[in-house]
């Protein structure tokens, strides 16, 4: 069979869906043409300009203005802006012969059926034989839109359901037609996981398919659960957010940013679609919903919903008499006691054996979802892992629904269900009598799940391009300290796993760091720096920076900072490869750690930046030193060497973060030619791996320390200076960014010597250190980093 390649992709529909799916097959590098209809009326402004119908602006004026609103849009679709150029757009009419010259075309036009296969005629006499062609439907059955089409047509069609915001969200649904091939299908499959980055799942072509199926039944149950328990709107979003691990913007604020007439409508479609659902009941709308159907409040498009901003506060509506009022704190006894609990798996166990409100809420909530999840199974799917692998990608749930009743206890759940006058489907006792007492299990690495036909355990496919750290970290644990896990990844590859919280980097994960080093120079052949938390690293722990300066111990502050230092010197300079894998946030600390490695394979999804500037102080533990040397390594004869080292210099005084890693090149965090992207973050510590296997085994030489380090010395230090001036006299900084901003050009111009000189990293640390703590002793910095420990956020003084 021949390998089939996915050079050019064609999308018909420019909406929201439609200019997202472009955009993320732009940001893997693949050609994309993006079709729209051919507008039939001037607007006012081609008007005034004179054009016709028939003028191409005109023409094209849909998928243009859509593509573009898509990519002003936040948080942006696509990984850096010249990736664009990567799209072509035109129209139905005078383009639709270059569909000819694509390996995939998605549709993505209006959820109507009529109009769908109206397009797909249209394709049909346009496409070449073997080209995929899907629709990205997130209801109309499958099999009804194939109809009447040629036989290769029916072959290489099926449904691909992204989820919106394409770039952002996981889930990618596959749903196969009654012709599709099984060499389409596996395709497919194999594309999203490792080309767009995706979790593929194969649904059945049922109403909704999966992830809608069970995300909408949820949220549909919590409209009518709410008032029966007495429940407010922000008590709902507090029980539903990060507590169990959802996302912050938890069910209603969600529900306002994706739009209420979004939710309604396929609502609609499972109610109509569904009547033998044992939970039929519970998809018509409640009295509430249908008024603000009524009202159009559809939430942030409409400029309210659940919430509405008004002036500086924000509103909660009341759905008992639908006005709305101030937004206030809930607090709930049970989960005060979880907050000692960091993983979230381990908290369940409490919340559903809570006394107050909140237990409630949980009993009745996971009951019906559990019972619901169990009847779901033959009918929407015949694995039960593939239900949770939806609701974690398409919904940004941590655990899926089985692993939930796992954590709490199979048994334990069903009698919450019986509680409730809820009983499973049949399986779920016939599994527990066959000895199986769990849904998942681990084996040697590899997650298991309960194959319901077979009645035993049977190994989830797909799981050899990954590893996963929770699977291998109590059986391969090499060491462990409060701050690391260090684990033995095979091949005599070592990773470095931090622990801390929110992975901050304090001393024990420095010490960790150390012995993870001693260890791979020992007795392995390279070491990985890389979790699976939600973020990599948010820096050093600012709150030891702070105890140590209010009690002015500045002799172990810089003690401490040069343990952070020489630290990340041995990341450097150890005598095995160093491979970092940031993800998530990479921030401060993390992004120095990040520097001083051979090389970082980082995740799309990864937020860098060196944002010391926010807590009054500049990079302590080599960012400076470092985006200095980097300045240096760019300099070319002839060039205004300072142009660059500025560039550099406002990349830290202006605490940038880049909003992919693919920006952070452009920052010089990230190197071209030795750093490298993964779009599947499932992917990055295999990958990460396999970048250590090879520098180790071609031959990895330990480098030598940096003496030949050009700094500018006054000739920079008076640029730097003139341009801290001025932006104080201007009022774009204040006193103490002034003081601070002065601080790093000293350090960076490598102090006020009188020519260029070459010197050492020693030489840059030491002045970088010297520089943080002087800063410390600044009461204006310390009342940044109390702000920032207390709210999480800049303080401006």
């Amino acid at each position: 069979m021949s390998k089939r390649l996915i050079n050019k992709v064609a999308v018909i529909g420019s909406g929201i869906m439609g200019s997202g799916i472009a955009c993320h097959f732009a940001n893997i590098g693949v050609g994309v043409l993006l079709l729209d209809i051919v507008p039939r009326e001037l607007n006012d402004a081609e008007k005034s300009k004179g054009l016709t119908l028939e003028s191409k602006a005109v023409r094209n004026r849909l998928v243009n203005d859509s593509l573009t609103n898509a990519l002003k849009s936040k948080p942006s679709p696509i990984y850096h802006e010249k990736f664009a150029s990567r799209i072509t757009t035109g129209n139905l009419e005078d383009d639709i012969s270059k569909v000819s010259e694509a390996d995939w075309i998605i549709e993505v036009v209006v959820e109507r059926l009529d109009i769908k296969k109206k397009v797909f005629e249209t394709l049909d006499k346009h496409r070449k034989p073997g080209t995929l062609i899907t629709s990205n439907t997130s209801g109309i059955p499958i099999h009804f839109m194939s109809e009447g089409r040629s036989e290769d047509f029916q072959k290489h069609f099926c449904g691909t359901h992204f989820f919106n915001p394409a770039r952002y969200l996981k889930l990618f649904e596959i749903i196969p037609g009654p012709k599709t091939s099984p060499e389409v299908l596996s395709f497919l499959n194999n594309y999203g996981e490792q080309f767009l980055g995706k979790t593929s799942v194969i649904a059945k072509d049922t109403p909704a398919f999966i992830g809608n199926r069970i995300g909408i039944f949820g949220i549909m149950s919590l409209f009518h659960q709410v008032k029966e328990l007495g429940l407010t709107v922000e008590d709902v979003d507090k029980l539903t957010g990060p507590v169990i691990g959802r996302p912050k913007s938890a069910t209603f604020r969600t529900v306002d940013v994706v739009g209420l007439d979004t939710l309604v409508h396929v609502a609609n479609g499972i109610y109509e679609n569904c009547p033998n659902d044992e939970a039929h009941g519970l998809f018509k709308l409640p009295d509430f919903i249908s008024k603000m159907m009524e009202n159009k409040w559809l939430g942030s498009k409409t400029g309210q919903g659940f919430y509405k901003k008004e002036s500086n506060s924000i509103l909660a509506l009341d759905l008992n008499t639908l006005d709305y009022k101030p937004s206030k704190k809930s607090n709930f006894p049970t989960l005060e006691q979880t907050k000692t609990i960091d993983k979230v798996i381990d908290r369940f166990k409490i919340l559903v054996s809570g006394k107050d409100k909140a237990g409630d809420f949980y009993r009745k909530n996971f009951a019906s979802m559990f019972a619901y999840v169990s009847n779901r199974i033959s009918e929407i799917t015949d694995e039960l892992y593939k239900i949770d692998d939806a609701m974690k990608a398409g919904f940004g749930w941590e655990h899926g629904p089985f692993q939930i009743w796992d954590a709490i206890g199979v048994v334990k759940g069903i009698e919450i269900m019986k509680a409730e006058g809820l009983e499973p489907a049949a399986w779920v006792n016939e599994m527990l009598s066959s000895g199986n007492k769990s849904f998942y299990s681990i084996k040697e690495g590899a997650t298991y799940y309960y194959d319901i036909p077979k009645k035993t355990q049977e190994k989830i496919p797909g799981q050899d391009a990954f590893i996963i750290l929770d699977n291998i970290r109590k059986s391969n644990e090499v060491f462990k300290n409060s701050g690391v896990v260090v684990e033995d990844l095979g091949d005599g590859i070592l990773n470095c796993e931090f622990q801390s919280k929110m992975n901050t980097i304090g001393g024990d994960v420095l010490a960790g760091l150390n012995k993870a080093i001693d260890l791979a120079e020992k007795d392995f052949q390279g070491l990985v720096v890389g979790n699976q938390a939600a973020n990599f690293s948010v820096g050093a722990n600012i709150g030891m920076i702070f105890m140590m300066a209010v009690e002015q111990e500045y002799d172990e502050l810089n003690g401490a900072i040069k343990y952070f230092q020489d630290t990340m010197m041995r990341m450097r300079y150890s005598s095995i490869p160093t491979i970092s894998a940031p993800h998530g946030m990479c921030l401060g600390g993390g992004c120095e750690l990040s520097m001083h490695a051979d090389k970082v394979v980082a995740a799309a999804e990864t937020y860098i930046g060196l944002v010391e500037f926010g807590v009054g102080v500049i990079p302590g533990g080599g960012g400076s030193k470092e985006l200095t040397l980097r300045a240096q390594d760019t300099f070319r004869k002839g060039d205004v060497e300072l142009n660059t080292l500025q560039d550099y210099f406002l990349t830290i005084g202006m605490a940038k973060v880049s909003t992919s890693a693919y920006e952070a090149f452009d920052l010089g965090i990230l190197q071209h030619g030795k750093d490298i992207v993964v779009v599947n973050k499932d992917r990055q510590i295999a990958t990460a791996k396999s970048y250590a296997k090879l520098m180790a085994e071609t031959g990895y030489t330990q480098p030598i320390k940096r003496k030949d380090i050009k700094v500018l010395g006054k000739q920079a230090l008076g640029m730097f200076l003139v341009g801290t001036d001025s932006m104080e006299a201007s009022n774009f900084i204040s006193e103490h960014d002034h003081k601070i901003a002065n601080k790093l050009a000293y350090v960076m111009a490598g102090g006020d010597l009188s020519e260029p000189t070459l010197v050492s990293e020693q030489y840059l640390l030491d002045l970088e250190r010297e520089a943080f703590l002087s800063l410390c002793t600044e009461r204006k910095t310390l009342e940044r980093i109390q702000h920032m420990l207390k709210t999480g956020k800049p303080l401006r003084n």
